[in-house]
Parts: structure tokens; C-alpha cells; sequence
């Protein structure tokens, strides 16, 4: 038998070109439309299985096979992967631009397809989210009962100092309700005027309870802000007009998790950072599922610092933002990132 696979082996080797490529014809016409197994197609040409194999291979490579990936909704499967391979990314989402349509419908868009991610999990019991605009969009879009029974913790304070026009301050209920789950919420305001009454809140039980649970999150959920008036941080009274201003000129350029960070990750204003109470930055590297959400040429560069610190291992955003990504790693900078080591803990459905 060994020396009838060599004599099949050797006859392989002396095929004319033009005869290889009918070959592979065979196979893959076998394999992709009839469905035939590699051992029925090797018995059926008088190959090895071996050999089947290779030449399916070989046809892939050479362009005769083309596998397209098309999903049901509007995603770009090739940028998506493209962004997983340079930032070492464990998923990534990208949905077309459109420049017909306003922020407001593409916020809407990037949501759904948010919402839809989550949706498409394993089952997971306790998820940590944000609040804000973009993660109030995507409560909005999540699919009813997309994993019944949830816990929903809040990762950051959310009790606003001043109302803004649209609460967004109510995700993790949102989340929650959605899900026919429960929300645990951290009422306390997101930045506070000391670091002492943030540590004095750290030690309170039920406060303390709360951070505990957003530690354990495994799955975590946020939105990327946005440097600017309209941010929802100085919306809701947080920071003052002339503080955010003060910010960017500091090199900030943008906030997760109600911490401002510059270019490269790292938090601009310490004492800032030590009135913020929440989930810190270092612990979103620890997660199973980190997904950042944003999307909007505003987004562009705080997108790009959560990449570059490491923060998120999944990214859902538009098509204009994964090329600004793609080119600013191109120009000079480059992630090789393994997933972390505890990612195999809830995997896609």
C-alpha cells in the first residue's frame, strides 16, 4: 500500500500544468459542490488522501477557489481582519461608512452591530458596562432575551451633577431589562471633588460590593469618548468647559470609563484620575472580552490610544475609523498582542 502511494505521489509530480490545474478543478468541484469527503474524492480520482488535499490547497492559493465570506447584516469582513491581525485583536466589526447618512444613523448602525456581538456569545453570566450616549445606542439595539438572565454591573459612577437633554446614564438597567436580567448599579457621580471622599466611597461595603463585582466581569462593554464640549462627562457636569480644554492641551484625547488618556494610553491628570471612581484602566487588559465601542472621525484618536495601551481586545466601529487605524499603523506603529489567557472562557457562538 505504502509503495502504490508513491507511484500515485510520483505520477502528481510529472503533470503537466495545464493537467495539475484540471486536477484541482476536480477536486474542488467535488469538495465544494458535491460535498464530497477528501477519502471519496481520493478514491474517486485515485489519489491519496494526501494528495487530495494538497491539490485543494494548492487551488485555494493559486486563486482557483475564492472563499467570500458575506455576512447577513452590512459588516467588512477584510477590514476586520485586517485590524485583527495588526492589533493582535481577539474580534473586530466594522460596518460600512456611508456619507449620506448623519453621525446620529451611523452611531445607530455601529449599535446594532454592538448589539448583535453580544447577542452572539456563549451565555454569559455577568457582563460590566458603561454609560453615555454610544452605550446608551447600544442598549437600544440589543435583541430581546439576547442572553435572559444577565447581571449587569455598572463599571464606572453614573449620578450626573447636572440633567442632560438624553439620559444616558441608565445603560446598565437598559442592558438588564432587555435581558430579563438585573442591573447592579454604583450610584455614585463618576468624578468627585476629592480623592479622599473617593477612597472614603471605596471602603463603604456596598460601594465596595459593587467594584468587586465589576472585577470579576469577564465580559465588559464601553463606549470610547470623545474629547470636546459635548462630551458627556462635561454635559453632565463632571468637567467644566475650561477643564476639558485644559485636558486636550495636556495631550488628552479622549476617555473610557470616565478616565482621560492621551495618545499612547496613559492617564493625563493624576489627580483627576484619583477623583474618578471606577473600574481602572489596567483591569480591562484582564478580561476574557474587552469590546470598545465607537465610531465618528471625533472617536478616531482615543480608538487609537485603547489600541496602543492594550485595553480592548475587541473593537466595533465604522469603516472610516478601521482605515484611519490601519494607515496610522502603517505610518509607525505596529501591535503584536496575544489574546489574554483567560479568553478562552466564553467563546462566540
Amino acid at each position: 500500500m505504502g509503495g502504490d502511494a508513491v507511484q500515485r505521489d510520483v505520477h502528481l509530480r510529472d503533470l503537466s500544468a495545464d493537467d495539475r490545474v484540471q486536477l484541482m478543478i476536480q477536486v474542488a468541484k467535488r469538495y465544494y459542490h458535491l460535498d464530497m469527503t477528501l477519502n471519496v474524492i481520493a478514491k474517486d480520482l485515485g489519489l491519496t488522501r494526501w494528495q487530495a488535499s494538497r491539490l485543494l490547497t494548492d487551488a485555494r492559493e493559486s486563486g482557483i477557489v475564492r472563499i467570500e465570506i458575506v455576512p447577513p447584516t452590512p459588516r467588512l469582513p477584510d477590514l476586520e481582519s485586517r485590524l485583527q491581525r495588526v492589533f493582535g485583536l481577539r474580534d473586530a466589526v466594522v460596518v460600512p461608512f456611508d456619507p449620506d447618512r448623519s453621525d446620529d444613523l451611523m452611531l445607530d448602525s455601529v449599535a446594532q452591530a454592538a448589539g448583535r456581538l453580544l447577542a452572539g456569545l456563549d451565555r454569559f453570566p455577568l457582563i460590566g458596562v458603561s454609560w453615555g450616549r454610544t452605550m446608551s445606542a447600544v442598549a437600544r439595539r440589543l435583541p430581546p432575551f439576547w442572553n435572559e438572565g444577565v447581571e449587569v454591573v455598572l463599571l464606572n459612577g453614573a449620578m450626573n451633577v447636572r440633567a442632560s437633554a438624553t439620559r444616558t446614564n441608565n445603560v446598565a438597567e437598559l442592558f438588564a431589562r432587555s435581558a430579563n436580567g438585573h442591573a447592579t448599579l454604583l450610584p455614585v457621580p463618576a468624578i468627585l471633588g476629592k480623592a479622599a471622599t473617593r477612597i472614603a466611597l471605596e471602603q463603604d461595603p456596598t460601594i465596595a460590593s459593587v467594584l468587586e463585582l465589576g472585577r470579576k466581569a469577564q465580559v465588559i462593554c464601553f463606549g470610547l469618548g470623545a474629547m470636546g464640549t459635548d462630551s458627556v462627562l462635561v454635559q453632565s457636569g463632571f468637567v467644566t468647559e475650561a477643564e476639558a480644554a485644559d485636558l486636550k492641551a495636556r495631550g488628552a484625547v479622549g476617555d473610557i470609563l470616565s478616565r482621560y488618556i492621551d495618545a499612547e494610553g496613559a492617564v493625563v491628570d493624576a489627580g483627576l484620575n484619583d477623583r474618578t471612581i471606577g473600574a481602572d484602566l489596567a483591569s480591562c487588559k484582564e478580561r476574557a472580552f474587552s469590546i470598545g465601542v465607537g465610531t465618528g472621525r471625533t472617536k478616531h484618536a482615543v480608538t487609537l490610544a485603547c489600541l496602543r495601551a492594550g485595553y480592548i481586545n475587541v473593537l466595533v466601529t465604522d469603516e472610516q475609523t478601521a482605515l484611519f487605524l490601519l494607515e496610522a499603523a502603517h505610518i509607525g506603529f505596529h501591535v503584536n498582542r496575544t489574546p489574554p489567557a483567560n479568553s478562552r472562557l466564553v467563546e462566540p457562538r
